[in-house]
């Protein structure tokens, strides 16, 4: 019993000291520590809650996060809402000119090419001159006009003459009166005149220059071949030197088109036929790269094609930077129809966990999972006929982070 007793009086003087002494010799603070009589290295105190609990791990289903944490993470929310869901047919389309951009120049007079200005491929604006023309034609019209102008002109004065000796008394009313017809047959004879020049293309600019200066106008054969609009020439049908206009001659010169707004011809089927309006929006996309432009149906054929049971339906879109050339294939989602729905969320708020379809609503803390019972569907929206209720805030982009993060939550609480 003697060792036990010096042992205890040994423990008890090691206490005393180290409540005198604060630095008790390590020999000592050793043989304390290992009959527990003196506590070993300090840890760090983990933090209690209020209640003097230790920090409690988030309910299953729950994932703690901070506005800050969230932001960093690039997670967007949206308020739940209603919308619409499209359902769409996709089919296949070939480019093609808009029909109402394609301006044909016809050579309106007989004569033969004497300048061609334009040619295959080049730029053109309203009014450019395309070729010039050697027309007899042209300058048989443009002599007759400016005789019958100055005719015009003689009779007028005449009859103004005339008109005076006959108020005066001077002159006979019969002469009057002949004077008179013959000033009405000027006019008439002016008037077709200048209708033939205008038939024959002869712009009013022109023909108002012969009216004020006929004395001036040389050149009464040339005519002028200018542009109708603004586009490019895609065709050529003449040379230096081409006859046009007569008998077995060329007729049009050239084909001018504006490739600014182009049409794409869809092959629809007979099925599909029914569900499709003038109207309805269409999504363009180009066969071989990821262009995509949006258009309008302008178009449905009321003629069946009974041999490849579809009809033409024609597409309208934009192609100011010529990037859409007519030949080319591409593919097209046609709107059928549009569907209303009370709770829409787009396709990037769901997720699947442990076979469920979930998504993640938004909360003082964090998010909360909710399990969703979904409904009809489109190419980027689906209806939730159960599980979340309008105004409540979702997860709507990067949810993969949310379930890895509560999927690495829930497993580290399981251990």
């Amino acid at each position: 019993m003697k060792p036990l007793v010096i042992a205890l009086v040994a423990v008890a003087g090691g206490v005393l000291a180290s409540t005198l002494v604060p630095q008790v010799p390590e020999r000592a603070r050793m043989y304390l520590t290992a009959v527990g009589l003196l506590a070993g290295p300090t840890t760090a105190a983990q933090p209690a809650r209020p209640g003097g609990h230790a920090e409690e791990r988030a309910p299953e289903g729950v994932l703690l996060m901070s506005s800050e944490r969230i932001t960093t993470a690039r997670i967007e929310v949206a308020e739940v809402a209603g919308g619409s869901l499209t359902r769409k047919i996709t089919v296949p389309g070939t480019i093609v000119p808009d029909r109402n951009t394609i301006r044909r120049v016809a050579a309106r007079v007989v004569g033969t090419v004497v300048d061609l200005r334009k040619g295959l491929g080049d730029a053109v604006e309203v009014g450019d001159l395309l070729a010039v023309i050697d027309s007899r034609e042209v300058a048989e019209a443009r002599s007759e006009y400016i005789a019958a102008q100055v005719n015009l002109g003689l009779q007028k004065t005449l009859f103004e003459r005339e008109e005076a000796l006959w108020r005066n008394r001077i002159q006979a009313e019969q002469q009057f009166l002949r004077a008179s017809n013959a000033y009405t047959e000027a006019q008439v004879r002016m008037h077709v005149a200048r209708q033939k020049l205008s038939a024959l293309g002869v712009p009013d600019r022109e023909i108002a220059a012969i009216s004020a200066n006929p004395e001036a106008m040389n050149g009464l054969q040339r005519y002028e071949i200018r542009s109708p609009g603004v586009g490019r020439v895609v065709e050529r049908m003449v040379d230096t030197g081409t006859p046009v206009g007569g008998e077995g001659q060329a007729k049009e010169l050239f084909s001018i088109i504006d490739l600014r707004s182009v049409w794409v011809e869809l092959a629809v089927s007979s099925t599909d036929l029914g569900q499709i309006r003038e109207g309805n929006a269409v999504a363009i996309s180009s066969v071989g790269n990821d262009r995509r432009i949006e258009g309008r149906i302008v178009f449905i054929s009321p003629i069946f094609n009974n041999e490849t049971r579809s009809a033409r339906v024609y597409a309208a879109i934009g192609n100011d930077d010529l990037a859409w050339r007519p030949g080319s294939f591409v593919s097209a989602d046609v709107t059928a129809e549009q569907i209303s729905v009370d709770i829409r969320v787009p396709r990037t708020a769901l997720q699947t966990i442990e076979g469920a379809t979930v998504v993640f609503v938004r909360t003082e803390t964090g998010f909360e999972r909710r399990k969703v019972v979904i409904g009809k569907q489109d190419d980027e929206f689906v209806e939730i006929a159960f599980g979340i209720d309008p105004g409540e805030t979702i997860a709507v982009s990067n949810t993969f982070l949310l379930k890895a993060e509560l999927g690495k939550s829930e497993a580290e609480h399981s251990h």
